[in-house]
């Protein structure tokens, strides 16, 4: 039996709010943002100050919004790439459970510092980057061209080598020799 909230999103979905009216209201969003910020169309002075030229930046942001719901290749592509993307911040939100589970409490709550940190970022960005790459659907011909051609046990001695490499760099590297502040 389905209920009252999903006969709600059923109907939604019927109105076009999730392939028309969300999508424009992001891409309208994000474009009279950037319009604002970079002042691509210049600023009004006034006897009050400057001030972006709000008038072209909407309009612009407007017509851009409109083409980009006109296509829609790109209202799927951006469904995709959006909900993949709530599934990475829920992911990084369970690691930082995770992380919070072993660490002592403190007043700032849980921060990744250091390497910690620069690894997390490289990590989300290659996540953002495949994510938006499969959704344009150019990650397919790839992947079945390894299915294709690679059996498991060649990429399971590909990454036996790769974490051998590893092993190695980790116990030949020089460590770093620190600085003695002299004064």
């Amino acid at each position: 039996m389905a209920s009252t909230f999903r006969g709600v999103l059923e109907f939604f979905v019927r109105l076009g709010i999730y392939d028309v009216i969300l999508p424009f209201l992001l891409v309208f969003t994000i474009v009279f943002a950037i319009l604002e910020k970079s002042k691509v169309f210049g600023v009004e002075k006034t006897k009050d100050g400057e001030f972006t030229r709000k008038n072209l930046n909407s309009m612009t942001a407007f017509v851009i919004a409109f083409l980009v719901v006109a296509s829609s290749r790109l209202v799927a592509i951006i469904n995709e790439t959006m909900a993949n993307m709530v599934l990475l911040l829920m992911m990084s939100v369970c690691f930082l459970i995770l992380i919070g589970s072993f660490m002592k409490e403190q007043k700032e709550g849980i921060a990744l510092e250091g390497r910690w940190k620069f690894m997390f970022m490289i990590i989300m960005f290659v996540g953002l980057t495949l994510i938006f790459l499969n959704s344009l659907g150019w990650l397919e011909p790839g992947w079945n061209w390894i299915v294709a051609h690679y059996d498991s046990t060649v990429f399971a001695s590909i990454m036996l080598i790769g974490v051998m490499v590893g092993f190695v760099y980790m116990i030949v590297k020089e460590p770093k020799k620190e600085e003695s502040k002299s004064s």
